[in-house]
């Protein structure tokens, strides 16, 4: 699927849960226009206090400042936030992240496996 098709889609292209781990799949570009809908599926998954929830990334083309304060803010609703992890993102997202400086407060992992078993004590 190109980028162009996915202008329209859903920014949630699923949630798993495994484990008690709760895995969102993000899609397509993340913006000032989808951030409400990303946020309110972060913030209901939040509330369920998983015992760890990855944002799996590898899906994004683009991630825009309101998309990464998304993702700040859903890490706050979390009682342990080191349970808040990043998963698989893009060339241009892990630059996004880099920039931000966001890469330094959010632990971001290569793939959506390592995620899931990397320490979150």
């Amino acid at each position: 699927m190109t980028a162009e098709s996915r202008l329209n889609e859903p920014p949630i292209g699923g949630v798993d849960r495994r484990n008690g781990a709760v895995v969102v799949h993000l899609v397509g570009e993340l913006d000032l226009y989808n951030a409400p809908e990303v946020r309110e599926a972060l913030l209901q998954v939040c509330a369920e206090q998983p015992e760890r929830l990855v944002v799996d990334l590898g899906e994004v083309d683009f991630v825009d400042s309101t998309a990464l304060g998304v993702l700040i803010e859903a890490r706050t609703k979390l009682t342990n936030r080191k349970t808040f992890l990043l998963a698989a993102p893009g060339r241009d997202t892990h630059r996004a992240l880099t920039i931000s400086g966001l890469d330094q407060h959010l632990a971001v992992h290569e793939t959506v496996e390592s995620a899931l078993q990397a320490s979150v004590d």
